[in-house]
């Protein structure tokens, strides 16, 4: 199809209903917030099942949510001190904008080969720099309605107010509201003692990333049928029983697959002895007692090195196998100060290359509460995200959706010159 017309009401600013006055709150940030301070993030939401006035209906139910999450109309501001930051909550509000495009669901190219082609652009309210400011909202929405009922929210946020499992449970709770719910169902809490007193999981890799020039990368949408899924787990459930070791997991499978593909595609497997890299991110939240209901970054990641040879032409359960331990080692992330984790990391990045194309970041949004949001149509038929412009690191994120076929993952992994041959990898496993 060709572009769609997609034609926004101005910005309003939703706001919590008034209140008798208070004082206003600061919420300091713990080390996992200020890990992830002013990176900005999206979530697309896609709901194949009209509601009634979807913009209308959504508003009134963010208005009532801000009443029980009060950081997210808030503002990041800095402290006193050199490098103390915290969250405000000011009740400045939330960017809201209602939308309508001129087509149907089942006919809209969400997702185009090229960042500025994608219909994304024009689904969501972005920052207007590459990294949020201090005066900037803390989230923002958009709810477009397409000509058959069915609708997207498109959500924005400055990744200090919340990981995307935190993002989930407050759009659950705008959800509820929105379907007559007296309150949330579950209570939210964003100041934990128990998060502020963790120790920096500060490791070599987030050090190395951070010192990478932003590069272009080819936009993919991919599905990874369950067919190979299964198969993969069969391979490596067939290796050993469950005593030594777990069963292989969907976010396992998928993540060595992605790894194996990639490393083959971009030709590193022709200098086999390069090391390459896999990181993940893990949801902390067990390892470190947050509370229930608490909604702001509990997320560390752990990180994979082998040598290219190793991993396009290894068995995917020995790559399974290096992600598992690498998983089982979390815990001593928060052990000492975590010194145990980071020293390991430096080590195993040591041989990285500086350009950072021998890397591959995997953040897997499944299981997140995502695809639980309902404003009153049902759950989202398909969840996404998307990486707007360039990308300082290659990166795949499985998302919620399409689960009849396979696990969703929007890809931006590989350079243009690289698609295709990375495209052809995943197609000839799934035969």
């Amino acid at each position: 199809m060709g572009v769609v017309a997609v034609r926004k009401s101005s910005t309003v600013v939703v706001r919590p209903p008034p209140e008798p006055a208070t004082a206003t709150v600061n919420i300091n940030l713990s080390p996992l917030d200020k890990n992830v301070m002013s990176v900005p993030a999206a979530v697309f939401m896609v709901f194949d099942r009209p509601i009634h006035q979807p913009g209308a209906t959504i508003e009134k139910a963010l208005s009532q949510a801000l009443a029980h999450y009060s950081a997210v109309s808030g503002r990041l501001a800095a402290g006193a001190e050199q490098g103390e930051f915290h969250i405000r909550c000011t009740g400045e509000g939330v960017p809201f904008v209602a939308a309508a495009a001129d087509c149907a669901l089942k006919d809209a190219e969400f997702f185009g080969r090229s960042a500025a082609g994608a219909l994304l652009e024009e689904l969501a309210i972005y920052y207007p720099a590459e990294h949020c400011g201090f005066g900037d909202p803390l989230l923002m929405m958009q709810v477009t309605e397409f000509s058959c009922g069915g609708f997207v929210v498109g959500v924005t946020w400055n990744h200090v107010l919340a990981d995307a499992a935190g993002i989930g449970q407050f759009l659950q709770a705008v959800g509820e509201l929105a379907r007559g719910l007296p309150s949330p169902s579950v209570a939210p809490v964003r100041r934990d003692d128990a998060l502020t007193a963790v120790p920096p999981p500060t490791d070599g890799f987030v050090e190395l990333m951070m010192t990478l020039q932003p590069a272009d990368m080819a936009a993919l949408d991919v599905t990874v049928p369950w067919g190979l899924i299964d198969r993969i787990k069969d391979g490596c459930n067939a290796r050993g029983s469950s005593r030594s070791r777990p069963p292989c997991t969907t976010f396992e499978a998928v993540a060595a697959l992605l790894w194996q593909c990639r490393t083959r595609a971009v030709g590193l497997s022709s200098s086999p002895e390069e090391p390459v890299a896999l990181y993940f991110a893990v949801n902390a939240r067990r390892h470190v007692g947050a509370r229930r209901g608490y909604y702001g970054n509990c997320v560390t990641g752990r990180v994979v090195v082998a040598k290219a040879g190793a991993v396009a032409g290894g068995d995917l359960a020995d790559l399974v196998g290096m992600i598992q331990r690498a998983k089982s080692q979390i815990p001593e992330q928060f052990d000492g100060g975590g010194k145990k984790g980071v020293t390991a990391d430096r080590r195993g990045v040591a041989g990285l290359a500086v350009d950072g194309y021998n890397v591959l970041i995997v953040t897997s949004w499944r299981n997140l509460g995502l695809d639980m949001a309902d404003f009153g149509g049902g759950p989202p038929a398909r969840v996404t995200t998307y990486a707007r412009g360039r990308v300082r690191a290659p990166n795949c994120v499985p998302c919620p959706g399409n689960d009849a076929l396979g696990s969703s993952v929007m890809a931006a992994c590989v350079r243009e010159e690289h698609a295709a041959a990375f495209l052809g990898e995943l197609a000839s496993r799934s035969r």
